[in-house]
């Protein structure tokens, strides 16, 4: 079982930077995939980036993509997401989430709680 804990998340004016950070605790593998997603108000959950556990690929959503960095610190117990840039559309619940194999466009196992993001104009 692996938790997961957000956090970083707040108020900031377009333009802004802000940095999240996920608390990763339980038993992981080195074939872990790590990824942000974030849900809009009245959309679904889509997908932000992801970073394979030991290796460090990351993939990117098109809407981030050169504002976004999504990194974790070599004792594998923290993943972050560096957001830059940032616009009223990036206005969102962000979660933090694993998987036990790095496929990005598979399944999500496990999934944090979840912190807001708003960004005013």
């Amino acid at each position: 079982q692996v938790q997961l804990v957000e956090s970083g998340g707040g108020l900031v004016q377009a333009g802004g930077s802000l940095r999240l950070f996920c608390a990763v605790s339980g038993r992981t593998v080195s074939s872990y995939g790590m990824g942000w997603f974030r849900q809009l108000p009245g959309k679904e959950r889509e997908f932000v980036a992801a970073i394979s556990w030991s290796g460090g690929t990351t993939y990117y959503a098109d809407s981030v993509k050169g504002r976004f960095t999504i990194s974790r610190d070599k004792s594998m117990k923290m993943v972050y997401l560096q957001m830059n840039s940032l616009k009223p559309d990036d206005t969102a619940v962000y979660y933090c989430a694993a998987q036990r194999n790095y496929v990005p466009a598979a399944a999500w196992h496990y999934w944090g709680q979840g912190t807001q993001v708003t960004v005013s104009s």
